[in-house]
């Protein structure tokens, strides 16, 4: 029988990381310069709620849905589902208890997030298909992110503001950026099981390529956003150190030093989401 670790392997729980900082910082953003009704610590609650459930059905329903794919290749074949460890019925489960609670949890906070949380299911649902027919799968991985700050905002304000939307821009272009350097890894396989990606259609150079265009336009969209904020040192360290690391992702890999992808995807990609809300978050506190 499975055990509460192996869902949270399934899941990758630790990844968790690389959205959240983006929707607390929204949240934080929403919180100061309005008047929720609601108490902080409420808030908090409600959206981190949200944003592990709606995780837990993102990744769990990858992984679901995949499972016939991870199967065959080396590089996944010990994921959790095709190694044994979780059933297909058991994952499927996992999916739905977690949507029902998203939805729930939605509803409770305000009626916009009720109306629009199956629409957030759909978006971070249809990501998992996306590979088999294009290979802008990565983008529509972006814009499932970027939900995140979008969703917070609306949970504290019941509306949205261009602010909150230029975050889910910076996240999507970033994410979109992270995710074709660790598509890499998978090129040849895809390419030999008609899968898309932008790494198996062209060549790795031109994939890195774009990956550094999506991250020199989420650095642009954050530039855009801190003109915005109250202006001090905390904010431009903070930006500063987003886009050092993004850029040391792109030192780091290249088409012939790949070996580096799993420090630059998980390790480099947290320490810039953290970093970057940290800072954000710190300047709006003390000088909002």
């Amino acid at each position: 029988m499975a055990k509460i670790s192996d869902y949270l392997k399934l899941v990758k729980f630790s990844h968790t990381i690389f959205a959240m900082p983006f929707a607390l910082l929204s949240l934080t953003y929403a919180w100061v310069t309005t008047e929720p009704e609601k108490p902080l610590w409420l808030l908090l609650l409600q959206v981190v709620g949200c944003m592990v459930f709606a995780r837990n059905v993102a990744m769990g329903f990858n992984r679901w849905a995949d499972r016939e794919i991870d199967a065959r290749n080396p590089r996944t074949a010990n994921r959790e589902i095709p190694a044994g460890v979780i059933s297909a019925r058991g994952a499927m489960w996992f999916i739905v208890i977690n949507a029902l609670l998203f939805i729930t949890l939605a509803t409770l906070i305000n009626p916009l997030c009720g109306w629009l949380s199956p629409v957030a299911l759909f978006i971070i649902m249809f990501y998992s298909y996306c590979k088999r027919f294009t290979s802008l799968a990565h983008i529509i991985l972006g814009i499932s992110l970027g939900i995140a700050p979008v969703g917070a905002y609306m949970a504290v304000t019941g509306t949205s503001s261009w602010e909150c939307w230029i975050l889910a821009l910076i996240v999507m272009t970033w994410c979109s950026g992270f995710d074709i350097i660790y598509a890499l890894q998978d090129a040849d396989f895809d390419r030999e099981n008609g899968l898309h990606s932008i790494p198996s259609h062209f060549s790795a150079r031109t994939a890195l390529i774009i990956s550094a265009l999506l991250h020199v336009a989420s650095i642009a969209f954050l530039i855009l956003f801190a003109q915005s904020q109250p202006q001090s040192w905390l904010l431009w360290v903070g930006c500063s150190l987003f886009a050092l690391i993004l850029a040391s992702e792109h030192y780091i890999v290249t088409p012939k030093r790949q070996r580096n992808i799993g420090i630059a995807f998980g390790t480099f990609n947290a320490l810039a989401s953290l970093s970057l809300a940290t800072f954000l978050i710190l300047n709006l506190v003390i000088c909002g």
